[in-house]
């Protein structure tokens, strides 16, 4: 795990509704998000998801009154692997960007920052601890290919070139092979140790500013998209064919977060 630098190893979902999310999301991805709290601290409500396969595709928080009277509102945030927390946050804050919270300790757990970059796209860095009796555990919440992980992690920024730049630099990420989007520029793919994790894009001048999407995988993007809507979500439109033959879909749950759907058509 100690090696794994810039992969990225956590999802939280932030809500305002834990019990309505679980219903959504159970019925949307296939999860089985847990009914109450199960995290490390009984002072707060954090809930894991559980995948089919019983392994974990990330968090729940439920969002205390004093976060959402503090303006937080209900968000996917993806954690990134860094070897020094400290270090890679001061980088952030050199860059231009800020730190919300921390650097700090959770007991384990590992020690982490949540920071924003200089055009402000909010992400984590972490330094995990390693289970005891697994010091060499690696973190299996994103999959290329397979649902029920996030397959997709896209950064929509107001200075492509910018961002590039760090995150490269910060995380090791390699940037290679684009797509063009017309007067957007380009849709720039990024790699974590040779594998595909994402892409870094121009922010619409209208949209909701530089920020990170995290689509996430399903079994029949059909069935996924029916459930959305089912469950009191919304779609930002019809699923779209991407290459490789598969189709995904940008939507809203019922409490406002915004997330990614990836999968076939079956």
């Amino acid at each position: 795990m100690a090696s794994d630098r810039g992969a990225f190893i956590w999802y939280e979902l932030m809500t305002t509704d834990a019990t309505g999310a679980k219903a959504f999301y159970d019925a949307v991805v296939g999860w089985n998000i847990d009914a109450g709290n199960s995290g490390p601290d009984a002072s707060f409500d954090y809930r894991m998801i559980v995948r089919g396969d019983g392994g974990f595709a990330g968090g729940l928080l439920a969002m205390a009154p004093a976060m959402v009277a503090s303006g937080a509102k209900p968000g996917w945030l993806g954690y990134v692997h860094v070897p020094d927390v400290d270090a890679a946050a001061q980088t952030m804050v050199d860059a231009g960007g800020a730190i919300f919270m921390g650097p700090q300790d959770m007991d384990n757990v590992g020690r982490m920052a949540m920071v924003a970059d200089p055009q402000g796209a909010v992400i984590y860095l972490m330094t995990p601890t390693p289970p005891a009796d697994n010091p060499d555990a690696v973190s299996d919440v994103y999959s290329r290919t397979e649902p029920q992980h996030v397959r997709w992690n896209e950064l929509w920024t107001s200075d492509p070139d910018a961002a590039v730049a760090l995150y490269t630099g910060l995380l090791g990420w390699t940037q290679q092979g684009d797509m063009d989007m017309g007067p957007m520029g380009k849709y720039r793919f990024i790699q974590h140790e040779g594998t595909g994790i994402g892409a870094i894009g121009m922010a619409t001048p209208d949209g909701p500013g530089s920020h990170w999407d995290y689509y996430i995988g399903v079994d029949d993007i059909d069935r996924a998209v029916a459930a959305v809507t089912a469950g009191g979500g919304t779609l930002a439109g019809p699923p779209n064919a991407i290459p490789g033959g598969e189709f995904s879909c940008h939507c809203v749950d019922p409490q406002g977060a915004t997330f990614g759907l990836v999968g076939p058509r079956v």
